[in-house]
């Protein structure tokens, strides 16, 4: 777009001396002071930051020399549309505006830069936003005053950043990933127009169970799923221990594992105390769901619930068959549950002993359940005598006719309802479709509670964003006022206070109250630099105001 010398938009037609292959890159940018003068709200330039007013899309890749400038918030459909008020801005000094513009010539939503108008390429694929193409970052120079910005643009651009001018520029090809792969958008507590219902309030800066701490001794890989209770002033845990073997790859911590119990009075420092259960971690010899095969040869997500009627405490967990080479290599879930010998509240660390299967593969089940069959299995109340309970499907198949090998992608949940939590367990609806509205493509292992006012909420593993998925690579809640209808999932960008010792953030453990509106969390993630699958913790604090905002919201919807 050419410069409205008319319009005096001070556009400044500057001539850019650089060389694309000088030794020097680009420093960080010094920021320019400036008011927004059409009251269009401000962001800064950081990995989860929402980049447009009534919008979802945020960012999660930008190159280094972006992080930390301040941004300003467009409306993102007035801009689509053409209704937008243009963005004027009062500089307090010469200053670089840094514009970013979506890599897709052939959708006419979406402004379209070139050099010849006066804006230099500086970071080709400088920044990946999610739902959107890639984004190449321009430099324009505009001198001290107010200016419209782009006063004649037509479509969509975003404002990354006012900084100070530059007399030697280098562009960059920074090599961020388009945004497209991350489908859909989602929302990021602290980041979006959503006020927080929990705000991130520090935590442990490593883990808290580690390779070589004491209790760890033949768990070759760590620790993922499972839940943590606390009763009186100790917290009890029941982890999926990836067992696995001295001396054999790590493909078998999945398949060699166990349940143990940990107690801790603190959260951070913990001893191991028993064994609960101990996987077979025999393959399968058939490729279907055969009762010729093993199917106890993995066991995984163990859930203690305590039972007020019985006075018991009741252990859910899920058994798979185990099959070598077909992915996943678990298979044809099945919920068991348990139940300790010993009655009242501390009798949570059994002994246990098993009263059969409350969930498999069968009749009821649907194609979007897939080959891993029934993969989690979470019971809470929603009356006097009626219980519900998450479980879930992965790796679907689009129809029956792919059954057993022929799998898809996705990671989904539906309701069960019973009864009693001894069951039986019918799936809700006959389980034809799977719960979307919380995310469309992964939630997995939620685990229920009620908050203060009386809401539910599921907190749950959001998916990674490594092994080629995509997804928002933070735990994950959702809100309902009646156990059956679920929010859009709102995600916990925990290492803006504590600091990230993992790359790939998976289950949360619990959500317990402390007093005082705290919160704990003990969680799995992963290093990848090592085979051992830590165990972190954090704190988080309600916000009540909001919590309260949030259930009149859900009233006004019913």
């Amino acid at each position: 777009m050419k410069c409205n010398l008319a319009s005096k938009c001070f556009l400044l037609l500057i001539v850019f001396h650089f060389q694309l292959f000088a030794q020097a890159q680009n420093k960080d940018w010094e920021p320019v002071s400036f008011e927004v003068v059409n009251q269009y709200k401000t962001f800064k330039t950081t990995k989860y930051a929402h980049v447009f007013s009534g919008s979802k899309h945020n960012i999660v890749r930008l190159t280094p020399e972006l992080q930390g400038v301040t941004g300003v918030e467009l409306p993102l459909n007035s801009y689509k549309n053409g209704t937008n008020t243009p963005l004027k801005l009062r500089l307090k000094e010469d200053a670089i505006v840094l514009i970013g513009t979506f890599k897709d010539k052939n959708n006419a939503e979406f402004l379209q830069l070139g050099t010849t108008d006066a804006a230099f390429l500086l970071f080709q694929n400088g920044v990946t936003i999610t739902g959107l193409p890639s984004v190449d970052v321009y430099a324009v120079s505009y001198k001290k005053g107010t200016h419209v910005i782009l006063p004649s643009a037509k479509g969509v651009y975003t404002i990354l950043g006012v900084v100070k001018r530059k007399e030697n520029l280098v562009a960059i090809n920074a090599e961020q990933l388009d945004g497209r792969l991350w489908n859909p958008t989602f929302i990021v507590e602290g980041f979006s127009d959503d006020k927080p219902v929990f705000d991130i309030i520090g935590g442990e800066n490593k883990p808290v169970i580690d390779e070589g701490m004491s209790g760890t001794e033949g768990i070759q890989g760590g620790f993922e799923g499972g839940r943590v209770v606390k009763v009186g002033n100790t917290y009890h845990m029941f982890p999926t221990e990836r067992a696995g073997e001295i001396g054999v790859p790590y493909y078998y911590d999945r398949v060699k594992t166990k349940i143990g119990h940990w107690t801790s009075q603190d959260a951070i420092h913990w001893k191991r105390e028993s064994t609960i259960l101990q996987a077979s971690g025999n393959y399968a010899v058939t490729e279907d769901d055969n009762p010729m095969n093993d199917r106890r040869a993995a066991i995984w997500s163990y859930m203690p619930v305590f039972n007020e009627k019985a006075n018991k405490w009741y252990g859910y967990y899920l058994a798979y068959t185990v099959h070598k080479e077909i992915e996943p290599n678990h298979s044809f879930g099945r919920i068991w549950r348990c139940e300790s010998t010993v009655e009242g509240k501390d009798g949570i660390g059994g002994p246990y002993k098993d009263m059969g299967i409350i969930m498999e593969p069968g009749l009821d089940s649907q194609p979007w359940e897939g080959r891993q069959g029934v993969a989690s299995f979470f019971p809470y109340p929603v009356g006097e005598n009626k219980y519900l309970g998450f479980y879930s499907g992965a790796y679907p198949f689009q129809s029956w006719a792919d059954y057993p090998k022929k799998s898809g992608k996705g990671w989904f949940v539906a309701l069960a309802e019973s009864n009693s939590l001894e069951g039986p367990w019918h799936r809700l609806n006959k389980g034809v479709a799977p719960i979307k509205s919380i995310h469309p493509l992964f939630v997995e292992n939620p685990i229920v509670s009620r908050l203060p006012n009386g809401l539910y909420i599921a907190i749950f593993d959001g998916g990674p964003d490594g092994w080629g998925h995509h997804l928002p690579n933070m735990m994950g809640y959702s809100l309902s006022k009646d156990g059956y209808n679920w929010t859009e999932a709102h995600y916990w960008p925990i290492e803006t206070k504590v600091t990230q010792w993992w790359d790939i953030m998976r289950t949360p453990l619990c959500l317990i109250p402390e007093g005082n509106d705290v919160y704990t969390i003990v969680y799995n993630a992963i290093d990848l630099k090592k085979r051992f699958h830590p165990t972190g913790m954090v704190k988080l604090k309600l916000n009540r105001d909001v919590m309260e905002a949030r259930l009149k919201e859900l009233e006004k919807k019913k």
